[in-house]
């Protein structure tokens, strides 16, 4: 099955098109807030501080996003969420100096939070639409979406940042979201509709008993959560900072070296989606960090730097995607909103924890290709983990 045989799924079609403007626009505005920041002078830690935001709800908010998932219905939640978006993405136009930093961390962390919540409640849909070959091919074209928006959006978002400043940045980035919304008005989703009789507070105690009695599922999200190794927007920023901006203009620094590594985010996938599978998965965790220690080699020229970024995304997209889809498949159909928003959390608590060693360490002194490197390590020790985790829950099953 291509993924043009999917596409042709009415609801994944028209799905797929609202994500592409609502993450285009994410990703847009992200070099404009960025870029923002350090012409207000911010350091290290602010700058770790205010990609941390962005992550953190999916981590303090996972029980409750996993309850609205399964409680609330789909296009209605998806309607508030993107007007949710809209209203914080123009509240940063009145953000002018770092006086101001703490009201654009909370308007960041708000709008992240209906972010989190619409990517959960996507990722908890697909399941309850399609399967198999169908349902992988999804999350694939999910993850293509995201790269293609991110590789689209960071350069656009980094030439109008450039171009005509962050105010009119934002202001566009809110008429995407607009038109997301107008697309969503004609989403027919027909599926069945699971009824909770359970309270609140039964379904969040139920659905945390069913993950904790799921050990293979635990471990597989730990497995997904590293993926979160790969969260460079702090790294990219101060690379941008400290080491590019007597070549390319800051806002431009950082538009074109996220485009370039969501470039190989959106091709990989391409060539490896048909390879992956369970038995040699360790293999492209190796590769992963391989190229994220090759990146850090390259770091001290920024053209060759573009080089190492595309070989560090080449096989994000895929890692991501298929950790994703052994979770989704091992899943039971009524627990999927809750144990998609606590996968989120862990993934993003990985996030979080990854922005903030990059901040501190070179707030501590160590060099950005040695932070780099470290982080290149960490998918040796994810390549074990996962050779473990194969002999004792997949070998077994053969």
């Amino acid at each position: 099955m291509t993924y043009l045989d999917t596409l042709k799924h009415p609801v994944i079609r028209r799905l797929s098109l609202i994500q592409f403007i609502s993450y285009f626009g994410t990703w847009f505005s992200q070099v404009a807030i960025f870029s923002m920041i350090v012409s207000f002078g911010a350091d290290e830690i602010m700058i770790a501080l205010t990609a941390t935001m962005a992550m953190l709800p999916a981590v303090v908010l996972a029980p409750v996003i996993g309850l609205i998932i399964d409680k609330i219905e789909f296009k209605k939640l998806m309607s508030i969420l993107l007007l949710v978006e809209i209203s914080m993405t123009l509240g940063f136009i009145f953000i002018n100096s770092l006086k101001y930093v703490w009201v654009l961390m909370l308007l960041i962390f708000i709008r992240s939070s209906a972010a989190s919540m619409l990517f959960s409640a996507e990722m908890a849909l697909f399941p309850k639409l399609v399967s198999g070959e169908m349902l992988k091919n999804t999350n694939e074209i999910h993850s293509v979406i995201w790269s293609l928006c991110y590789a689209l959006g960071m350069a656009v978002g980094g030439l109008v940042t450039y171009y005509v400043g962050f105010d009119m940045a934002f202001a566009i980035d809110a008429l995407f979201y607009a038109v997301a919304v107008l697309l969503l008005i004609g989403l027919k989703i027909s599926i069945e509709k699971i009824t909770h009789t359970e309270s609140n507070f039964e379904m969040l105690k139920s659905g945390f008993n069913y993950l904790k009695s799921q050990k293979k599922i635990l471990h597989l999200i730990l497995l997904h959560a590293a993926i979160g190794l790969t969260s460079f927007d702090a790294l990219i920023t101060l690379l941008a900072d400290f080491e590019y901006k007597s070549i390319i203009a800051v806002p431009l620094a950082i538009g074109w070296m996220n485009a370039t590594r969501a470039l190989g985010l959106m091709i990989g996938p391409f060539f490896i989606s048909k390879i992956i599978s369970k038995d040699n998965l360790h293999y492209f965790f190796i590769l992963q960090g391989i190229g994220i220690i090759l990146w850090s080699q390259l770091e001290y020229n920024f053209y060759f730097a573009l080089v190492g970024l595309f070989i560090t995304g080449f096989f994000i997209t895929t890692l991501w995607s298929y950790t994703y889809l052994l979770i989704q498949e091992e899943t039971e159909t009524k627990y999927m909103g809750r144990v998609i928003s606590y996968n989120d959390m862990f993934f993003m608590l990985s996030n979080v924890t990854t922005a903030l060693f990059i901040g501190y360490a070179s707030k501590w002194g160590l060099s950005l290709e040695g932070i780099t490197f470290t982080l290149g390590l960490g998918f040796f020790v994810v390549a074990g983990y996962y050779l473990w985790f194969k002999k004792q829950y997949i070998d077994d099953e053969k």
